[in-house]
Order: structure tokens, then C-alpha cells, then sequence
């Protein structure tokens, strides 16, 4: 059902902080436009995709999720780049993500700087593509998302990563 570095991701999440799921807010392009501006002052010219929930115009948590793919020569010092402007990061996986947080008008932003190499990467690109490609899928996705409003955060992501893993076919 999960792959052993799924299993060890979910056993660290909370069990007991709950999740809120709401409604898709259409001012989460503006804000992603806007950090978006100010990262490329930072990084220079680099690709910065607008990827989860607020992407797909569908109900979630409400945060944006930014991402940098980026191959390992130049994790390094993205990471740096954005450390010297956004503090240390909030979680780091070397040479594979970093995690920053930043909020704009009262919406939660995670940055994370991804190897464009890594498999998770890949396979969260595919399932991506899939919602977008597929309106019945995207939809169930959806509905997931807004029955596990409420439950643990542990909980939310392991009905999230069953989907995924399903649509994936691991």
C-alpha cells in the first residue's frame, strides 16, 4: 500500500493537529504571481511552478504550494539564496527538498526547492498531469480532500497518498 519512505513520512506527522480543508480561493493567483516576482529577483531567472490544491482550483488547505525544480549542482545554492532572505528552512532533505514557509496577505506559501532528478518529483508531476487530464479523477481527489476536513493531519495525508499511490499504481 505504501512504499517505505511513504511509511516513514507519514509515522512523523501529527496525529493529533487537526487539517482544514476550504473552499478553493481565487486570490491565491494574484499572491502566487507576486511571490513568484520576488523569488526570480532573488534566484534570477529560474522555473517556479504553482503546483496543489490552489493550482488546481479545487478545495484544500488553502496554501499555496510553489516548487523550484532544480538539478544538484544548483540545490545547494538555492537553498542558500533563499536561507539569507526566508530564515533556515523548515525541513531539508539534502540534495533533494527544502522546505520554506512565507505568508502573504494571510496566505501560507510553501517554497520548496525540489531535485528535478528525484522520483517523488516525477511521480507527483504524473499525478498532476493525471488530475488535469482526467475531470472525474480530479473531482474524487477533491471529495477526498473535503471529507478528511477535520481529521489528523497523519490521517489526511495517508488518504491522500492512497489515492496518489492508486492513480499511480505503485
Amino acid at each position: 500500500m505504501f512504499t517505505e519512505e511513504q511509511s516513514q513520512w507519514l509515522k512523523h506527522l501529527s496525529d493529533t493537529e487537526k487539517v482544514s480543508i476550504i473552499p478553493y480561493n481565487p486570490k491565491t493567483e494574484e499572491v502566487f504571481r507576486k511571490i513568484k516576482n520576488e523569488l526570480i529577483e532573488i534566484l534570477g531567472k529560474v522555473r517556479i511552478l504553482h503546483k496543489g490544491s490552489t493550482a488546481l482550483k479545487i478545495s484544500g488547505q488553502g496554501e499555496i504550494d510553489l516548487y523550484i525544480p532544480i538539478g544538484k549542482r544548483g540545490f545547494n545554492i538555492f537553498v542558500e539564496k533563499l536561507s539569507q532572505c526566508l530564515g533556515a528552512p523548515g525541513s531539508l532533505y539534502v540534495l533533494e527538498r527544502a522546505r520554506f514557509v512565507k505568508y502573504i496577505d494571510d496566505i501560507k506559501i510553501e517554497i520548496f526547492v525540489i531535485n528535478k532528478n528525484n522520483d517523488s518529483w516525477k511521480k507527483s508531476v504524473r499525478f498532476e498531469k493525471y488530475l488535469k487530464n482526467n475531470l472525474k479523477a480530479l473531482a474524487e481527489y477533491e471529495g477526498i480532500k473535503n471529507k478528511a476536513n477535520g481529521l489528523s493531519i497523519r490521517q489526511y495525508y495517508t488518504l491522500k497518498t492512497i489515492f496518489i499511490n492508486k492513480i499511480l499504481q505503485f
